[in-house]
């Protein structure tokens, strides 16, 4: 839409010319746009709409702003066509002519009944200049620009409106579907409201949903953001805060929803797993008792730690564990079986830890009879295996590693005597309690 020249001294004829030939052209687009206005899918959405709040009072100014509208084109469109009229009496227009002429394209010549403006709301434009008056008089100049601002205030309005209604609802309907699939997942494997904290949530979800739903439909402005800055009709964005909160939280749902169906796939198998290890635990725990037996009947003057039992508590969860699986309660047992992995894995390590423990005293054996044979051996090599004081002390050492109960302290020093006295026949320098590499006898080995 244009805007006219500002007034000046008479026109000649080529300036009238001009200046309707130039009016000419901003009555078309200005007839084109308020078509193009009356038209547009959000204004008939507009207008069959229920609106409330923001929306409802907007568009009842709006409204009022669209029937001044086309008053002041109406208005406009006769002053044009009376200037084609006295234009057209004479080829060539005489000064009383070019007087009338400049006085109504350039004057205020337009006047506006005041009844035009009857149908405005509070808030919407009008033309009133002041109380009282009947009629209205404008220059065309003044008359687009007035037509300019209502036009620019209606279209950003419509605009907005039908961006809001053209975005959020049908991505909020996609969404609702997605969350009624979601919501006969989560009851196909329990997850139920009241019962889980995921159903709730579903449930949560969809009130939201539908709430939102109802309220873009019916106030669609209240979920505009205008673009900051911006005077272009219908600059802005739908605000899509809570309908992207209820997206991510359905997503969340869903991210539970799948764990518990991959708990119900995987059941059985971790079960299995789980029945497993508990017992390994409880068979390392026996081994552990038994090899707790032998320590004190062979091995003497030595703590030996107790070894407890295997704890009821796992076996009981174990067994809830399969009843949740037997009545399909699937959300119930993800957890659990998550729980009770963790505690099994950390029992087994606690019956190879007692196992270690208990056995520690024979495997101090083992390692003093490994190393009394190979210093047997390594003498044997240089062929010293004979010589008195060797066969004395090894067979000293040997007795007390070999008897029960056995003192690995005193067997420890006589395992000792008989290195130093090998090392010394052998011309070696020997170090009490610490052998060399060329020993080779590798640590401890039953």
């Amino acid at each position: 839409m244009g805007v006219t020249d500002p007034a000046g001294p008479v026109m000649d004829r080529d300036e009238v010319d001009r200046a309707l030939a130039r009016l000419g052209a901003e009555h078309e687009a200005i007839e084109t746009s308020l078509l193009a206005l009356q038209d547009h899918a959000g204004r008939r959405l507009l207008e069959g709409a229920e609106l409330t709040g923001v929306t409802k009072e907007r568009w009842a100014a709006t409204e009022a702003s669209i029937t001044l509208l086309w008053a002041y084109f109406d208005a406009y469109a006769g002053a044009l066509r009376t200037a084609r009229e006295i234009r057209a009496r004479r080829r060539w227009s005489s000064r009383e002519d070019l007087v009338e002429l400049t006085e109504l394209l350039r004057g205020e010549s337009v006047t506006v009944a005041d009844a035009a403006t009857a149908g405005a709301t509070a808030g919407a434009p009008t033309l009133h200049a002041g109380p009282g008056r009947l009629s209205h008089s404008f220059s065309l100049a003044s008359l687009v620009d007035r037509m300019n601002e209502l036009y620019a205030s209606g279209l950003d309005m419509v605009v907005a409106a039908d961006a809001v209604w053209s975005a959020l609802p049908a991505r909020i309907d996609l969404l609702a579907a997605e969350l009624q699939r979601t919501r006969r997942l989560a009851h196909s494997v329990g997850v139920r409201p009241g019962e889980h904290p995921a159903g709730d949530d579903l449930e949560r979800i969809t009130r939201t949903l539908t709430r939102l739903r109802e309220e873009v439909v019916s106030d669609p402005l209240a979920f505009w953001v205008p673009a900051q800055g911006s005077s272009a009709p219908g600059g802005g964005r739908p605000d899509t805060t809570v309908y992207d909160r209820e997206a991510r939280a359905l997503e969340e749902v869903r991210r539970e929803i799948d764990a518990v169906l991959t708990v119900r796939q995987d059941a059985e198998q971790r079960l299995i797993k789980l029945r497993d290890v508990l017992s390994r635990a409880d068979r390392t725990l026996a081994e552990a008792r038994t090899a707790r037996g032998e320590v004190l009947a062979k091995i003497a003057a030595t703590e030996v730690p107790v070894v407890s039992g295997p704890p009821t508590a796992l076996q009981e969860q174990l067994a809830a564990a399969a009843e949740y699986r037997r009545q399909a309660q699937w959300h119930r047992l993800s957890p659990l079986l998550d729980s009770l992995e963790e505690k099994a894995e950390d029992e087994l390590l606690r019956a190879r830890e007692s196992l270690a423990a208990v056995t520690a005293p024979l495997a101090v054996r083992a390692e003093l009879r490994g190393r009394l044979d190979a210093y047997k051996a390594k003498v044997a090599r240089h062929g010293l295996a004979e010589d008195p004081l060797l066969v004395e002390r090894y067979d000293a050492a040997r007795r007390m590693l070999w008897s029960a109960p056995c003192d690995l302290r005193v067997a420890e020093q006589a395992v000792l005597r008989y290195q130093q006295a090998a090392g010394e026949l052998l011309g070696t320098a020997r170090v009490p309690g610490r052998s060399t590499p060329e020993d080779g006898d590798g640590g401890g080995k039953s």
